[in-house]
């Protein structure tokens, strides 16, 4: 299509030989319009656009100057030239601060008039030129699956995608101007970054790192960073774009193989362990059995006192060593799962009967909501070793008071099991290591508990996860495959 100018002078005969020069001109693709004033011409300018316009500084409603402003809002791209027949050199100058592209006068030759509006044409496609990259630019930044980001020489935001922006919980213009690695670098690894960061700018190669990104909820993403810096004319460089890619799941699953892996070639050892700590520890307990006879018989009421007090002592420290032995047993060597169907709300309403002392004792409220008939394919046995670790788990967090809440319910495919406490919550930064075999929070904790129910919900095919704010509590959320319908749903 043609470049439209628009000429804007109250001399209609000045204003139809510019059209017809224009439009005549070899050089030119050209479709000019003309108008008398200021209104005209913005009308003109609204209806249709305009790529150059060549404005009379002298309008009978208003000066051409003046106008300028208002055509670059209708068209961000077009290009003013002034012209008048009375210039001087300070009005030239106004003209272009102003924000006129050139400065004619109305004596000029065709050749002149032709030669500026064909530069005027040029700088404008050019413009248009450089939106388009830009517009595709942002939008392949935008739509991309990987993090973005681009820094200054400072280590400040100028440049986030939103998939980094969704991560960390921001919207992406609110990260511009913030220092990336001290705002969203993990702590102990910001140093790092800074220093591949400075690497990109000083060498010709990008620089691979991989640094934990905190997201909104202070969780580290693990993400791969392909750092490079971009050079300037000179040969510096003032930017450097980050691409990152969260391999936050691969390194867990990495883990857990490697886990695997580990526990599965300490299961021979733990089988023959456990029978030659087992014998000790029964022999142990036998002989505080006698000893606690022997203590009973003792005339003296205080020693009898220490000795019950120091013999007691030791039971449970020899019966938190058995437990111990068996949830590792269990986690190294699991047996195999021995399905049936399962009322799942009925199993969860037993447990939580089993704990109804536990509750009182410490006035914790228990809300449920629970469907009846949600029957599931599972092995019993173990999938009330799930619920009661779990509601174990709870109350542990809550020792005085607080409120317990258990939901199943069935959905299309899979049964939901909710536990939810009001206790003091778990720090984000070690929620990735929750589920980790000896991991725990608990001063007597062996920390198998929530590793051993991880281990049964994947035997069963399902999934297992759990959320946390400090202060307000925790909610762990268990799905398994369903194998009928739910009939009805009981509150209480």
């Amino acid at each position: 299509m043609p470049a439209r100018v628009l000429v804007i002078d109250d001399n209609q005969d000045l204003a139809a030989n510019l059209k017809d020069i224009l439009e005549g001109a070899r050089e030119l693709d050209v479709e000019a319009v003309c108008a008398k004033d200021s209104a005209s011409g913005l009308a003109l300018a609204r209806q249709g656009g305009f790529d150059v316009a060549v404005v009379d500084v002298k309008l009978p409603d208003g000066s051409g100057v003046d106008l300028i402003r208002s055509l670059r809002a209708i068209s961000k791209l077009g290009e003013i030239v002034l012209i008048t027949g009375f210039a001087t050199i300070d009005s030239a100058i106004a003209a272009l601060r102003a924000g006129a592209f050139a400065f004619l006068l109305k004596s000029s030759r065709p050749e002149e008039v032709i030669s500026t509006i064909e530069q005027a044409l040029a700088k404008v496609a050019l413009k248009r030129e450089r939106e388009e990259l830009e517009r595709r630019y942002r939008a392949l930044v935008e739509a991309a699956d990987v993090l973005i980001v681009g820094l200054d020489r400072l280590g400040r935001v100028v440049l986030f995608n939103p998939k980094i922006a969704a991560i960390v919980g921001v919207a992406p213009g609110e990260a511009e101007g913030k220092a990336f690695a001290a705002t969203y670098i993990a702590p102990d690894e910001r140093d790092g970054f800074l220093r591949a960061c400075e690497e990109a700018c000083a060498g010709d190669k990008a620089t691979e790192i991989e640094a934990g990104l905190l997201d909104a909820a202070g969780v580290v993403r693990r993400v791969r960073w392909h750092l490079s810096g971009v050079r300037d004319s000179r040969g510096s460089s003032d930017l450097v774009y980050g691409i990152g890619i969260d391999v936050t799941e691969r390194r867990m699953l990495e883990k857990r193989a490697a886990d695997a892996e580990a526990l599965s070639a300490m299961g021979t050892l733990a089988l023959g362990l456990a029978h030659e700590i087992r014998n000790p520890l029964n022999a142990a307990v036998l002989q505080l059995h006698l000893l606690a006879r022997a203590a009973d018989k003792h005339p003296d009421e205080t020693v009898r006192a220490k000795m019950r007090n120091r013999i007691s002592i030791v039971e449970e420290e020899i019966g938190r060593l058995e437990r111990m032995l068996t949830e590792f047993l269990e986690l190294a060597r699991p047996r195999g799962i021995r399905r049936s169907r399962v009322d799942f709300g009925k199993l969860v309403r037993e447990v939580l009967d089993f704990q109804a002392g536990v509750l009182s004792a410490r006035r914790i409220a228990l809300e449920t909501e629970i469907t009846n008939g949600c029957v599931i394919s599972a092995d019993p046995e173990k999938l009330r070793q799930v619920v009661m670790n779990l509601v174990v788990n709870a109350l542990d967090a809550m020792p005085t008071s607080g409120r317990l809440e258990v939901r199943v319910v069935g959905l299309d495919d899979v049964a939901v099991l909710e536990v939810k406490d009001t206790g003091p919550g778990i720090e984000p930064s070690i929620l990735p290591s929750i589920f980790d075999p000896f991991f725990t929070t608990k001063e007597a904790g062996t920390g198998l508990g929530l590793s051993i129910v991880r281990k049964i919900i994947d035997q069963h095919g399902g999934t297992i996860s759990l959320d946390s704010v400090l202060g307000e509590g925790t909610r762990v959320r268990v799905e398994l495959p369903r194998s009928e319908s739910p009939i009805a749903t009981e509150r209480r």
